[in-house]
């Protein structure tokens, strides 16, 4: 395992670490692979009267003793995210109509194609005169203003003074500049520079003719796309419909106000899980506090008309751990059940019925985060028509600053196949013996920071994070080329300080 020992305030998570690897009694965890740096002792040899005796699987640990949980099929943190972003249609959810004031952050539903030339006329490109011919030029005393109907045309040897955006009168050669004209005590204007024919005038169609196709459907929707839409006649466009999300808080312990007290504690995925999902693209419809109610969480799933639900806690195996057997109970097909990924390897997702899906993701904040990007984030952005590697994702959109030489890769494990984003880490990074690792991370100049406070529990580091680093099983050195997870609101800017 590469990196250096972790200060005080991570031992809890190493030591989490530590425990964790051993999967029960010693075993090598499900996610470990077929030959650890420690080779067990070789299995006796099956009787010869067990003709049908096999092998255990490689990824298979010791069974479990009684009383302990069953393992699951841990799912590699790539393929889950794969399988998350397969779980749904390509072209995401209907085709809607919407006002261009509301359709920002949607996906168009279709190409964009301009309903207009633009410019729709013969424009000028700058304040000064249309001129006709060669100068001199005797000006009229009137002037062209934009949004004035068809103006007057010129004669050879007049100007007329025209502003930005004014329609060019029939019969003009060039625009003169302002700055590049004078006008004589006679009334004349006199060019003083060479005047072009054609100079500074913005001929119709030069952006675009009626009916080309201006941007491509799954494109992101955002500011200039309106104002393009609205420069090329729209008032309306067609949207891929948000997918709706629903957030299903779990837990007794849980405070809605106030300090912690007798045992109790502050619920912080209440508060966080819903603008995370807006910025990932859902329409949140509600937040439902459940408590650990099996009756009131299969109630909630069996009555939600959301597209996504997402559940807090509740996904191990504990004695108030519902979330299994009420998928069970309701027949929902587990897609995901468990990832090979440190914090939140207890998420899972799951198909409750055709276009209704589930995420569950554990209780504690940063393993909630790391479920949330592994797997809700892929799904909405399926759902959202924008398949992978086009913009409009953490997983597909980075926003570093100008100046930082970041790497772009267009190949990734698993065939998810988005953009990965990579930048070297600044210091070497302690890493999960065989699964995958998230950390916050903070963008400084060239390298990507590990950010202290990382333990699952924890949210200090993720608040000053500009993104998750994905290190590999083993951990990464100083200087290691990590892939970069975005966080939807993009980097910080607390001027540099590191505070955790």
């Amino acid at each position: 395992m590469t990196g250096q020992p972790l200060p005080d305030a991570e031992f809890d998570e190493a030591l989490a670490l530590v425990n964790e690897c051993r999967d029960g009694h010693g075993a090598v965890p499900r996610s470990a692979p077929p030959t650890t740096p420690t080779p067990a002792p070789a299995p006796a040899p099956a009787p010869q009267d067990a003709p049908h005796a096999q092998a255990t699987p490689p990824a298979q640990s010791t069974p479990p003793t009684p009383g302990e949980p069953k393992h699951r099929d841990v799912t590699p943190w790539p393929a889950a995210r794969a399988r998350a972003a397969q779980a749904v249609p390509r072209a995401g959810g209907e085709p809607v109509a919407v006002p261009l004031d509301k359709a920002l952050g949607m996906t168009l539903a279709a190409p964009l194609a301009a309903l207009t030339d633009l410019p729709s006329f013969d424009t000028s490109a700058m304040d000064g005169w249309a001129v006709a011919g060669p100068g001199p030029w005797v000006v009229r005393a009137d002037g062209i203003l934009a949004g004035h109907d068809r103006p007057e045309a010129l004669g050879d040897g007049e100007a007329v003074r025209i502003a930005t955006g004014a329609r060019i009168p029939r019969d003009a050669t060039a625009v003169l500049r302002s700055e590049h004209g004078r006008i004589d005590d006679k009334g004349r204007l006199h060019a003083l520079r060479e005047v072009v024919p054609g100079q500074d005038i913005r001929p119709r169609g030069q952006e675009c003719r009626s009916g080309d196709h201006l941007l491509p459907s799954g494109a992101r929707i955002t500011p200039a796309v309106l104002g393009l839409a609205a420069a090329a006649g729209y008032d309306t466009l067609g949207a891929v419909r948000r997918p709706r999300a629903e957030v299903l808080v779990l837990g007794d312990e849980l405070l809605t106000d106030g300090l912690p007290r007798d045992g109790l504690i502050r619920d912080a995925l209440g508060p966080m899980l819903p603008p995370w999902l807006r910025a990932l693209g859902a329409e949140v419809t509600g937040v439902r506090r459940l408590g650990d109610d099996p009756e009131a969480l299969h109630e909630a799933l069996t009555t939600s008309t959301a597209d996504l639900i997402v559940t807090t806690g509740g996904t191990a195996a504990g004695p108030v751990d519902h979330v299994h057997p009420t998928l069970r109970r309701i027949g929902a097909e587990l897609l995901v059940d468990g990832v090979a990924v440190r914090p939140g390897h207890p998420m899972l997702l799951a198909r409750l019925r055709p276009g209704r899906h589930l995420v569950g993701l554990p209780g504690n904040p940063l393993a909630a985060i790391s479920g949330l990007l592994t797997l809700a984030e892929p799904l909405l952005r399926t759902l959202n028509g924008r398949g992978p590697g086009q913009p409009g994702g953490p997983a597909t959109t980075a926003a570093y600053p100008a100046s930082t030489p970041h790497h772009v890769s267009t190949e990734h494990p698993a065939n998810t196949a988005y953009t990965a984003y990579t930048a070297p880490v600044r210091d070497d990074v302690q890493g999960h013996p065989y699964d995958t690792r998230l950390v916050p991370v903070a963008l400084r100049g060239e390298h990507a920071v590990p950010l202290r406070f990382n333990g699952p529990a924890m949210l200090r580091g993720i608040a000053a994070a500009d993104g998750l680093a994905v290190v590999p099983p083993g951990g990464a050195n100083k200087g290691q080329e990590l892939e970069i997870l975005d966080l939807p609101w993009g980097p910080a800017d607390d001027g540099g300080e590191c505070f955790t």
